[in-house]
């Protein structure tokens, strides 16, 4: 833990130890583990650069749609399952039951402590639903802006995520295909995100990156904020709300191999417990909501996105 911030060291870096194991992506391979870690990096006050040519727009959402319906599945599939390798605690069902549209322009993943499906966990009969989403197979990208704008859920053991894979893990496994985290928030660091780069020796407690907190004690689930990654080759910058926290480049890897000169494909999703957050307690309130304003992702070449 940490002491709330001043204005003047709004930009704190971490380097708490985490892992996180993700679901398998279904479409892409049976089953892959993941994992996250953030690790201290200096932080840069400044705004990211203008892109040299014009961005061109290569996937939007706006979750425009009636109160209730499903996410496009043009643009997304929805993973269910549970995820052993991680401990968390929530199955990600299908459908619309954990992930739909508010009729407000914002999609809306809820994680609830409930089981109507019988549901069966690596620790037995599930507690908890949530869901989780990837545009595997839908639309992959090489550099960029990536961006999002969310309101994340509030409380122990709440672990919301917007992240990266790349679309050749089913063939070369995990780290070796790289994970680019734009964001994690955990419940009880509610000030704080993280942004991660993993990749071959570079993943778990090794993971490349740093947290970003809010200044005067102020809490991610109390608003919407802005996310984002500005990728380009040799070079990942982290932003929130349009303000630069870190840079990350080959230079930054002790010799390891840098894995992000590919395509890679987009995922959201909100877990409940695990490794690192923890799991929820008698303080943690139910249901819980990450709210997604929009995905964006603009290519800063006017390259078309790669599919």
């Amino acid at each position: 833990m940490h002491m709330p911030p001043t204005r003047s060291d709004v930009m704190t870096v971490h380097t708490s130890a985490r892992r996180r194991t993700a679901l398998a992506v279904t479409l892409l391979c049976g089953a892959a583990a993941l994992a996250a870690l953030p690790a201290g990096a200096s932080a840069e006050p400044a705004p990211r650069s203008p892109a040299a040519a014009p961005a061109a727009a290569t996937f939007t959402d706006d979750f425009d749609g009636p109160a209730g319906s499903a996410v496009d599945g043009a643009k997304w599939q929805i993973e269910a399952g549970d995820n052993v390798n991680n401990h968390e605690r929530q199955y990600y069902t299908s459908g619309n039951n954990n992930a739909a549209l508010d009729g407000r322009g914002n999609l809306v993943i809820t994680a609830r402590k409930e089981n109507p499906g019988n549901y069966q966990c690596w620790y037995g009969t599930c507690e908890y639903t949530s869901a989780r989403l990837n545009t595997a197979g839908k639309f992959t990208q090489t550099y960029g802006h990536v961006e999002a704008r969310m309101k994340v859920p509030r409380g122990q053991g709440m672990w919301p995520a917007f992240w990266m894979l790349g679309t050749d893990i089913g063939d070369v496994g995990w780290p070796q295909s790289g994970e680019i985290d734009v964001m994690e928030n955990v419940g009880f660091e509610p000030g704080t995100v993280h942004g991660t780069l993993h990749g071959p020796g570079y993943s778990g407690s090794g993971g490349i990156g740093a947290g970003y907190t809010l200044p005067g004690g102020e809490a991610f689930a109390d608003k919407f904020h802005t996310f984002a990654v500005d990728w380009s080759p040799n070079k990942v910058t982290w932003s929130v709300d349009g303000t630069v926290y870190q840079t990350r480049t080959p230079a930054d890897l002790n010799g390891n191999q840098w894995v992000f000169d590919k395509p890679f494909f987009l995922i959201l999703n909100l877990a409940v417990g695990g490794y690192w957050p923890g799991d929820p307690d008698g303080s943690t309130t139910f249901p819980q909501q990450l709210v997604v304003d929009y995905v964006h992702v603009s290519s800063n070449d006017g390259a078309a996105p790669r599919s």
